[in-house]
């Protein structure tokens, strides 16, 4: 190599080296400025605020009152302006209120924690990253939790609104509650425990998810699912569990309403106590205490092999 090409080559890795030891350096942990007792208002107030602790803070009216901003605590803090929280990189909230006239509050921020908040506005949580709620209650879940990747809740309940988790992935849940309409589409990779949930169509072109001991209460449950798996679960509504690739049921309840069940599936189901109707199952193994009608006629698919029997 030419020796002026050489030090033009060692210059770049100096100078790479450096960008990287800055970089490193603005994530180390600061010390935090606090503000308390403050009442903020108009366009972008705290922009670019960067290791602040703000408690009792109220954020009146305006847009964009915390927005392009590190590592932030807020703690019993009122929200009432819109857009609020966006693009925060590492966050955590506690005993905030977020009101109605604050919707599409938190979006594009990553590492968050809240804990024990209220939220009446609408559209929050969206194109974010690593994000923790716990004992926290949403009351208009409309639109919530789109597109969030590495979520985990705890004692969350949602009530409302339509389509909460749309294109989510990686999430943990125990403990959920809602009642809000047409929840987990497009969903990939979740492990759901202790979750009541009743709504209308459910699951829809999920894949990979695990569901414990919950009750699950709507219409046209888990269609066009892939590795859809419920353990222990309750499910109620019409038509569930539809167009389903690789369905697993272990030791699952129905209720009476259930009809129609595991049309054109592919499923491996243990079932407790009775189903009422099963139709036209692909291919699989189906089990259960007493079953009401089994439905099987020239439109079931190929293989059209579905073993279904009752306990003996």
């Amino acid at each position: 190599m030419d020796i002026e090409l050489f030090f033009v080559f060692l210059q770049k890795q100096q100078d790479y080296c450096k960008t990287i030891r800055l970089q490193q350096a603005t994530r180390l942990p600061k010390s935090m400025k606090t503000i308390k007792d403050m009442t903020f208002g108009g366009e972008r107030p705290l922009f670019e605020s960067h290791n602040l602790r703000m408690e009792n803070i109220t954020i009146s009216d305006g847009e964009s009152a915390i927005k392009e901003c590190t590592n932030l605590e807020a703690d019993g803090c009122k929200f009432y302006g819109k857009y609020p929280w966006w693009h925060v990189d590492g966050s955590v909230i506690i005993n905030c209120y977020f009101a109605p006239e604050s919707r599409s509050a938190i979006w594009y921020s990553y590492n968050m924690t809240m804990r024990n908040c209220v939220i009446d506005g609408p559209k929050f949580f969206r194109e974010m990253k690593n994000v923790e709620l716990e004992n926290v209650t949403i009351n208009d879940a409309d639109e919530t939790f789109w597109n969030v990747e590495n979520l985990k809740l705890k004692n969350v309940t949602l009530h409302d609104g339509t389509y909460p988790f749309m294109g989510c992935r990686n999430i943990e849940i125990d403990g959920l509650v809602s009642d809000s309409k047409y929840v987990f589409q497009y969903v990939k990779h979740a492990v759901i425990r202790n979750a009541k949930i009743t709504t209308k169509d459910s699951f829809w072109e999920t894949e990979d998810i695990t569901v414990y001991d919950s009750v699950l209460d709507g219409e046209y449950l888990g269609w066009h699912s892939k590795n859809l798996r419920l353990v222990r679960c309750h499910i109620a509504g019409e038509q569930p569990l539809c167009y389903a690739e690789n369905l697993v049921l272990e030791d699952c309840t129905f209720d009476p309403a259930c009809d129609r069940a595991f049309e054109y599936s592919t499923v491996q189901a243990t079932i407790r106590g009775h189903i009422e109707n099963i139709k036209n199952p692909t291919s699989g193994h189906i089990v259960a205490d007493s079953i009401g009608s089994i439905t099987l006629n020239d439109n079931v698919l190929p293989p059209a092999d579905c073993k279904i029997e009752t306990r003996s």
